[in-house]
């Protein structure tokens, strides 16, 4: 995900009155600061998240080195014995519970501390005049009100979350001068990152998993290379525009097996001619 261009984006639709599209919004230097935490690989959910969460930080910051400013907490992984939810009574308050359970807990430490801060502190020295929240924790509350009591900067805030699929939260929403309760699927699609970054020494390539149906893509990908050659040039085919389905890209075509059919028909065509 391009993280400035997705929120240049969004602010644009806030900020201007449409059309909105024809005028170009862009942040000042480091302005996009975002809090993450590595993923811990005996905890992670696949077996190439913490490879591709620090492919996504390296690639973010190769092409933004001076717009995204990675601030990153920690995990913290290890046992707790919690009470069992009760299966007759499920109402059953936890003190009344008598089963216990011993479970790994998984907790992200300091992301939302250093969010709160850093925003209160930007606010407060008076670098800026505009803060805005990408978040929906209520732990930021305090740190927004106090923003909104104690500076003059306009508050804003950007629920992330698709299509307002979640209501934000009440307390944060309260505090801040606007709100924006969701991002769109067309702004999520046209903010995507290049596949390939170029870094100092290295590029940085976007993980096959990280598209919609990674099993598709590889299948097509085969016959792509045995049509085209090497991998670069079967996917530069593939997020090139194609005359015979309308002017979309194959690639676009492969989140389904009638896709993935259509795909290969035209490789079969490019590889006899």
């Amino acid at each position: 995900m391009d993280l400035p261009l997705l929120f240049e984006k969004i602010i644009a639709s806030i900020m201007i009155p449409p059309p909105y599209d024809s005028i170009k919004v862009e942040f000042c230097p480091l302005a996009i600061k975002y809090f993450t935490a590595p993923i811990l690989a005996n905890a992670a959910k696949a077996i190439d998240s913490v490879s591709s969460q620090s492919r996504y930080h390296t690639a973010l910051s190769n092409f933004h080195p001076e717009r995204v400013e990675i601030i990153q907490g920690y995990y913290d992984l290890g046992k707790a014995n919690l009470k069992v939810v009760d299966a007759v009574d499920p109402k059953k308050l936890p003190r009344d519970c008598n089963q216990v359970a011993t479970v790994w807990k998984l907790e992200e430490k300091q992301s939302d501390v250093n969010l709160a801060l850093h925003a209160l502190y930007d606010a407060v020295s008076n670098d800026v005049d505009h803060v805005v929240l990408v978040t929906n924790d209520t732990d930021i509350a305090p740190a927004a009100e106090m923003i909104r009591q104690k500076t003059g900067a306009i508050l804003g805030l950007i629920v992330p979350t698709r299509d307002r699929v979640r209501e934000p939260n009440t307390e944060i929403a309260n505090a801040v001068h606007w709100c924006r309760s969701y991002i769109t699927d067309d702004e999520l699609s046209e903010s995507q990152l290049p596949r390939i970054i170029q870094g100092k020494r290295k590029s940085t390539a976007k993980p096959t998993s990280w598209y919609e149906r990674p099993d598709l893509l590889e299948a097509a990908l085969v016959v792509a290379k045995e049509v085209l050659g090497k991998e670069g040039r079967a996917f530069k085919w593939l997020e090139t525009e194609h005359p015979k389905i309308e002017g979309v890209r194959p690639i676009e075509l492969l989140n389904t097996e009638g896709g993935l059919n259509t795909v290969k028909g035209l490789l079969g065509e490019l590889g006899s001619q």
